[in-house]
């Protein structure tokens, strides 16, 4: 009996996370069901996971970011330049991606009267100030806040600022960077508790029965996501290695994609992302900077958002778009996913920006934010694991196309 613990810790220690993750949900969906006023309770332990993945990914994007600088040997590539290319060429493609659905299959909303007690950007204009007072921000306030644009930007500048310093320095900076990566590590070892958690909160709480009402919204929007993931980014990626892209895509999408769903935040799932890296070979160098910007501006699942709900409130309102107007859309879409927060809705608030294309009023716009917060439940988890496994995926297709080896589970290396 003395020997249970043992051999549980040790059966938890062959059995793969992704594994772990998936008996949490199911678990967590049997506990909804027949125990409903347990489930709450239980949530805490979900919005403790996601909490503390929210704690350390801060943390943890300085100390990399800064200790990856700080110790980058001269004429050691990166590859960061081609993987940003990549991360604009998806986004656009996301956004040009629900411009089609849209158009092929119109969607009207029931507009409530109520609207949700948030003031969007007035403007591109706005997004665009927001951003640069994001890059000189107190760099104290960035860490306690989760500024990842001001994280990046003074690990960036000391990063830079390192490379001239003693080797006594710059050794404290890789120390300091594998301290915190080994606290993330436990963290996730949490994470089927926390899936756990989360899963029998949600269905406790809201159920899926608000979403029938919109469920031709929720399948365009889903269905936009996912030719993207299973479509458009392997041929992307194809473009770039030249091989078979779904070994990779499918690692991606199951190793990162599925705590992103459930976490509902690309900056949550930053920790996530640099262990799959780290798990596929990839140069540290390269991922501990491309991962921070990827959750930061590589949101192709956000510029569907944007689209496929203002295209729908347009159809709603009987306005009649042309091809040219359609293409403008796509870029003012891609360009306002790359403002779009990490953190769960965060896409939702840039709805706006992409109505006041065709004089919809701010008061209508909120209102399809509103409902978009409704369905928000199955969109912005799809959005989430969407957005944060291309980060992966983009981030390992580059350095395959220079050259590296990158170490598949379960497959060939590519």
């Amino acid at each position: 009996m003395s020997d249970l613990p043992t051999r549980f810790f040790r059966f938890l220690n062959r059995t793969s996370l992704v594994v772990q993750i998936i008996v949490g949900l199911v678990a967590g969906c049997v506990v909804a069901l027949l125990f409903p006023a347990a489930a709450q309770s239980l949530s805490l332990l979900g919005d403790l996971f996601v909490q503390a993945l929210k704690s350390v990914a801060p943390v943890l994007v300085f100390a990399l970011v800064t200790a990856s600088l700080a110790n980058h040997r001269r004429g050691q590539p990166t590859h960061v330049r081609p993987i940003l290319l990549l991360y604009a060429l998806g986004t656009l493609s996301a956004a040009v991606v629900a411009v089609v659905a849209s158009f092929l299959f119109p969607t009207g909303l029931e507009l409530v009267s109520d609207t949700a007690d948030i003031t969007p950007p007035s403007g591109v204009a706005a997004v665009l100030k927001t951003l640069l007072f994001n890059v000189v921000d107190n760099p104290v306030r960035a860490l306690i806040d989760g500024n990842y644009i001001g994280i990046l930007a003074w690990a960036i500048g000391l990063g830079f600022a390192f490379r001239h310093a003693g080797e006594s320095t710059r050794q404290l900076t890789a120390d300091l960077s594998a301290g915190v990566s080994l606290i993330v590590k436990v963290v996730i070892r949490f994470a089927p508790l926390g899936v756990f958690g989360l899963v029998t909160g949600t269905l406790a709480q809201s159920g899926f029965a608000v979403l029938l009402g919109y469920l031709q919204l929720l399948l365009v929007l889903v269905g936009s996501m996912l030719f993207l993931a299973l479509v458009i980014n392997p041929l992307i990626v194809y473009w770039q290695i030249r091989h078979n892209p779904y070994p990779l895509v499918f690692t991606c999408l199951r190793e990162s994609g599925i705590t992103a769903f459930f976490t509902r935040s690309s900056a949550a799932n930053i920790p996530v992302n640099m262990q799959l890296c780290q798990r596929l070979g990839l140069h540290k160098e390269t991922y501990s900077v491309s991962i921070p910007l990827g959750a930061t501006i590589n949101m192709g699942g956000a510029a569907i958002t944007i689209t496929v709900l203002t295209l729908a409130a347009v159809h709603t309102l009987g306005i009649q778009v042309d091809v040219p107007t359609a293409i403008l859309l796509s870029l003012l879409a891609a360009v306002c996913a790359c403002g779009a927060s990490g953190v769960a809705g965060g896409s939702l608030l840039l709805i706006p920006l992409a109505c006041s294309l065709f004089g919809i009023s701010n008061d209508l716009a909120m209102q399809v934010v509103a409902v978009g917060f409704i369905i928000g439940v199955v969109q912005d988890s799809v959005e989430t694991a969407l957005n944060s496994s291309t980060d992966v995926l983009f981030t390992a297709a580059s350095c395959i196309a220079h050259g590296d080896t990158v170490e598949v589970e379960d497959q060939q290396s590519v």
